[in-house]
C-alpha cells in the first residue's frame, strides 16, 4: 500500500461517505416510487454484484495472497492464509446477519405494494402506528451494523487503489438504495413523519464512513504484510457474501433472470476493462 497522506486518505473517505449516503436516495425513492417494475434497479444491483464478485476474486483476494506469500516466502502458505481470511470475512458477515432479528433484517426486499403504502391518498398522512416503532428503530440499527464492515471494505480498497475503490463505492451505493427504503418505510409508519424517516435512513448510512475511520485507526499500528493480508482477504469475503446474500436475490425480485445476469455481466465487463485500462496507463 502506498504511503498514506491526506491526499490519499481524503478521497478514500469521501468515496465511503458518498456510498453510505445513498441510503438517503433509497428513502426518497420509497416516498415517491410509483407501482411499476424496477428493471433499472434490478440491472443496477446485478451490476453491483458483478463488480464486487469480479474484483474480489481477480484483484483483492490475489493481493491478500501476495501479502502473505511475501511474508512467509511460500505461495502455498500465502494462498492458504488468504483463503482463511476470505472465509473469515464471509463468516463475519454471516454472524452479523445471524444477530439481526428476521423481522427487522434490512435484506428483506420491499414490494410494490409496500412502497405504494408510503404514498397516502389525497395527500393525507397515514395514521401513526406506534407498534411499528420497534421495527423501524431496529431496522435502522441493523442497517448501521451491516454498513460498518462495508464502509471499511470500501475505504481500504480505495486506499490501495483509487480506481478499484471508486468502482466498489459505486457498487456499494447501488446496494444501499433498497436498504434506505427498508429503513424509511417502517420509520414513516411509526412516526407519520417523512422527515424523520429520511433522517433515520441517512444516519444509518453514516455508519459506513464511521466503519472506515474506526477500522482504519484500529489497524493503523499494524499495517504490515500480515494486517494487509488479513484485511484484503476479509474484504473479499465480505463483498462476496454481500453479493450472493443480498444483491443477487434482490436483483431477481426487482427484475428477472435475464435482467440479473445482464447486470452481472455488465458489472464484470466494466470492472475488467477498468483494471486493464488502469494497468496500461
Amino acid at each position: 500500500m502506498e504511503e498514506l497522506s491526506l491526499n490519499t486518505l481524503l478521497p478514500a473517505f469521501l468515496l465511503t461517505l458518498l456510498a453510505g449516503l445513498s441510503t438517503s436516495i433509497g428513502a426518497l425513492l420509497a416516498f415517491f416510487s410509483k407501482e411499476k417494475n424496477h428493471t433499472v434497479l434490478s440491472v443496477g444491483m446485478g451490476f453491483s454484484a458483478g463488480v464486487m464478485i469480479y474484483v474480489s476474486f481477480v484483484e483483492i483476494l490475489s493481493k491478500s495472497k501476495h501479502a502473505f506469500s511475501e511474508l512467509y516466502g511460500s505461495e502455498v502458505w500465502g494462498e492458504s492464509l488468504a483463503l482463511l481470511a476470505f472465509f473469515g470475512g464471509i463468516a463475519l458477515s454471516a454472524f452479523i446477519d445471524y444477530l439481526i432479528p428476521e423481522d427487522v433484517n434490512p435484506h428483506e426486499i420491499k414490494s410494490d405494494k409496500e412502497l405504494s403504502e408510503l404514498k397516502p391518498q389525497n395527500n393525507a398522512r397515514p395514521p401513526v402506528n406506534p407498534s411499528l416503532k420497534r421495527t423501524g428503530i431496529f431496522t435502522a440499527l441493523a442497517i448501521a451494523i451491516h454498513n460498518f464492515p462495508e464502509g471499511f471494505a470500501t475505504f481500504v480498497s480505495a486506499l490501495d487503489d483509487l480506481t478499484i475503490g471508486l468502482t466498489i463505492a459505486f457498487a456499494i451505493a447501488i446496494h444501499n438504495i433498497p436498504e434506505g427504503m427498508a429503513v424509511s418505510l417502517p420509520i414513516y409508519h411509526a412516526t407519520g413523519n417523512k422527515k424523520s424517516a429520511f433522517w433515520y435512513a441517512t444516519l444509518s448510512g453514516l455508519a459506513e464512513p464511521l466503519g472506515a475511520v474506526v477500522g482504519f485507526f484500529v489497524l493503523l499500528p499494524f499495517l504490515g504484510d500480515t494486517a494487509l493480508g488479513i484485511t484484503f482477504g476479509a474484504v473479499a469475503g465480505i463483498m462476496v457474501y454481500i453479493s450472493f446474500d443480498e444483491l443477487l436475490p434482490a436483483a431477481r425480485v426487482y427484475g428477472n433472470a435475464h435482467t440479473t445476469i445482464g447486470g452481472i455481466t455488465l458489472g464484470m465487463l466494466v470492472m475488467a476493462i477498468s483494471l486493464v485500462a488502469f494497468k496500461a496507463i
